[in-house]
């Protein structure tokens, strides 16, 4: 770890320090919070605990550049926000080993996930040049009708530890191509991508005050945030619960809020599946990030003609599956990001064996140590378990047993989340009613693997509101005028 460190340090990109204004500042008490590597325990580093006071300079910094920023014409922002994708892309590797240093993902995913991220900048980079108006005829023949669109302000996003970097990318993109400036406030356990990002910002030529970092104490942040009639909207990844929060703290000051909160993911795999595509596909929608997304497969839905090969062949494919730290060879499965989301897996998977569920594979800690879990497949899972109830957020896949289509979408919907769901079916009669009858805001067939920048991600139901990426994902960050021309035909 020592050397990884080293590298980044000397290529400028570990920045311990937080932006506001364009400088490096610390937290105003001196105050800071350790950084740790979730696979072996040790502190990478120490940043700022901040909190309000800090949030109020950051929120004026971002107010007080908003005007400049927005001012710019659409081209100079999209090569602003370009030359900072080049740069992000050009440092793929040093962020690629921060992302696994303090999130724990394997290398390749974690390098996976800053072309993934970059790929935001980039398309909202194009995006910005399209932010079109409109003409409506007049009902009366001296009036004139046009529509404006302009971005909303100040920016509060807020964002999660699981993809520390795209997460972030998927916000400003967006509210930096439409003239927005921001405040970002990324989780206390991964700060330091976000950080890098910004130090790459600012290279790119962003001007001081348009991107602002501040961490440490999340409520106070988060108030700060809230109570400010100078931000406009909140931007939140996370939990459903801090969600649920923050849209009932927006309402003092009327902000616009998006939301992308927890998901309940059902695959459903169909008896005329391909055995080998829906292994393939369950097994990447569910183990990525050691499954820890909130579009993780969460409960696995199996037609009980193909329940026995299917759960054969996945278990199978689940056991090759290589632990280990992410700098490892090889390794498919880093640690879980803390000791109490470990706590959280152990306490889902002792409920569902203690109501009768058989585990088929893993189903404890891992000998490793450390926030290490078995990968662990499970059988016989019911729809009252807590596993089948609520996002377990970790590399366990229960399967559950379904006689019809009919009741494989009851299963499926029967929960409060609507974010991902995944089928398996060769029939494309029944994937477009399934992919109907669904109550999810993005639906896979055939694939595990589904997220882009080119298409709009989102949930409905308590899975949140909003969509990110793709081109509705500039709406976010837009503010619709109309402006009535009068007395038109005076000369």
């Amino acid at each position: 770890m020592q050397s990884f460190t080293a590298q980044l340090r000397n290529s400028g990109l570990l920045r311990t320090q937080g932006l506001i204004g364009g400088k490096w500042i610390d937290a105003y008490d001196g105050k800071t919070l350790e950084v740790y590597n979730p696979a072996t325990g040790e502190v990478i580093a120490n940043v700022p605990h901040m909190g309000g006071k800090e949030t109020n300079d950051a929120i004026s910094s971002a107010y007080n550049a908003f005007n400049s920023w927005s001012k710019l014409t659409a081209a100079e922002r999209s090569k602003y926000l370009r030359k900072w994708y080049d740069l992000l892309m050009a440092h793929k590797e040093e962020l690629g080993q921060l992302i696994t240093l303090e999130q724990g993902k394997p290398l390749k995913e974690a390098v996976g996930e800053v072309g993934y991220g970059a790929s935001f900048i980039e398309f909202f980079a194009e995006e910005a040049k399209r932010v079109y108006g409109d003409i409506i005829p007049a009902t009366l023949p001296d009036r004139r009708i046009f529509v404006l669109k302009q971005p909303v302000g100040v920016v509060g996003a807020i964002t999660p530890w699981n993809f520390p970097l795209a997460m972030i990318t998927r916000k400003v993109g967006p509210a930096l191509a439409c003239g927005c400036t921001v405040v970002i406030k990324p989780s206390e356990l991964t700060p330091l991508t976000a950080l890098a990002a910004a130090e790459l910002a600012l290279e790119a030529g962003i001007p001081p005050g348009v991107v602002n970092v501040v961490m440490g104490n999340a409520a106070d942040i988060g108030d700060a945030l809230l109570a400010s009639p100078q931000v406009r909207k909140i931007t939140f990844t996370g939990s459903t619960a801090v969600g649920k929060k923050l849209m009932a703290g927006a309402a003092g000051t009327v902000k616009k809020v998006s939301l992308e909160l927890g998901g309940n993911a059902p695959c459903i795999v169909f008896d005329d599946a391909d055995l080998d595509v829906a292994v393939k596909g369950t097994l990447a929608a569910k183990f990525r990030n050691s499954g820890q997304t909130c579009v993780c497969a969460n409960r696995v839905l199996v037609q009980e003609g193909i329940y026995e090969k299917f759960a054969d062949a996945f278990s199978k494919a689940v056991q090759n599956l290589k632990v280990g730290d992410g700098f490892g060879e090889g390794v498919a499965q880093g640690p879980l990001i803390n000791e109490s989301a470990l706590k959280k897996v152990e306490t889902f998977v002792q409920d569902a064996i203690s109501k009768g569920a058989k585990v088929l594979l893993g189903g404890k800690r891992h000998s490793l140590g450390m926030t290490f879990y078995e990968p662990t497949v499970i059988s016989d899972v019911e729809s009252e378990m807590l596993v089948s109830r609520e996002e377990v957020f970790g590399p366990v896949a229960p399967l559950l047993r379904f006689k019809t289509e009919e009741e494989a979408i009851h299963m499926a919907n029967d929960t409060n989340a609507g974010l991902a769901a995944y089928i398996f079916t060769n029939n494309n009669q029944r994937t477009w009613r399934v992919s109907e009858a669904l109550e999810y805001g993005l639906i896979g067939v055939n694939e595990g693997l589904i997220s882009t920048e080119v298409a709009p991600f989102g949930g409905v139901k308590q899975s949140g509101l909003g969509r990110e990426g793709s081109k509705y994902g500039m709406d976010e960050y837009l503010e619709m005028k109309y402006v009535c021309l009068g007395d038109m035909n005076r000369k």
